[in-house]
């Protein structure tokens, strides 16, 4: 695996590569790195991709100063299951090579609804954030594909969408399974954060997803979504959503409807720490 740490290095391999016929498969991350992942680096590798992965920890998508300061930081751990999975390429810049000038004088995008519901409305400005930052590496990687996970499922339409405002018909947009734990939490970095009696509870959050899809043919989402609720809250959490949405575009539901394509998304806190997950109902 080869390291880079400036703009021009990376571009200059990454092109020589693709003059020889390679595609580029691009997962960009914040670090901290778990199996969910490393998930996408192999899914990338399996479709003959050459593996571009990016660890830079956005400031400008963290509407919480303290969540910012917080996040976990590994980076000689992270180069290490980069290795092991097979990653050709790191890119590990400083903010300086991401904002050259400066974070206030860098591109940003009107997400519409996206922006206004769920994760945007709880988190103002994060999806700016998301736009600024995914936009320069896409213009630094240049991929043929873009790696995303499906935990973060708003986040992934809002970079499908930041791909098509931007007219990039040359980048396709792959959302990969969410990778859980044994009890069904999604993993996340945020999980390491979590105490011992928080990490017992946090797997409610699937279970309560699961729930939800189970019960789309016999009972009134308003209930369900009740019921999700009170378990929650008599676990330790306080729920911020459980919603119910079209899974094209997420327009926010009222209740189940057949033959309608529909995702359950819930976030929540336990302690200091705000999780979220998602599942797509079958």
């Amino acid at each position: 695996m080869v390291i880079f740490k400036n703009v021009k290095d990376i571009q200059q391999f990454i092109s020589d590569k693709k003059a020889l016929g390679s595609k580029a498969g691009f997962i960009p991350t914040m670090g901290a790195l778990h199996a969910g992942h490393i998930s996408l680096v192999e899914k990338a590798r399996h479709d003959g991709m050459f593996t571009v992965c990016s660890i830079f920890l956005n400031p400008t998508q963290f509407n919480n100063k303290s969540d910012f300061e917080k996040y976990p930081v590994s980076v000689e751990g992270d180069i290490e299951l980069l290795l092991k999975a097979g990653c050709d390429v790191l890119f590990l810049p400083p903010v300086s090579e991401i904002y050259p000038d400066g974070v206030d004088h860098t591109e940003t995008f009107d997400f519409g609804y996206l922006d206004a519901i769920l994760e945007g409305a709880r988190r103002p400005g994060h999806f700016k954030g998301v736009g600024q930052v995914v936009a320069r590496l896409l213009d630094i990687v240049r991929p043929d594909f873009l790696y995303l996970g499906q935990k973060d499922y708003q986040q992934c339409m809002v970079i499908n969408k930041l791909v098509a405002i931007r007219g990039m018909k040359d980048v396709t947009v792959k959302v990969c399974p969410t990778v859980r734990e044994a009890d069904g939490l999604a993993m996340s970095s945020r999980n390491r954060r979590l105490t011992e009696s928080q990490r017992a509870i946090a797997g409610t959050i699937y279970q309560c997803l699961v729930s939800i899809e189970s019960k789309q043919a016999t009972t009134p989402f308003a209930i369900v979504r009740k019921e999700c609720e009170d378990i929650l809250v008599a676990k330790g959490f306080v729920p911020e959503y459980v919603a119910l949405a079209d899974a094209r575009d997420l327009i926010l539901l009222e209740n189940f409807e057949t033959g309608r394509p529909m995702v359950a998304l819930i976030a929540a806190w336990t302690g200091e720490i705000r999780l979220i997950d998602n599942v797509v109902l079958e």
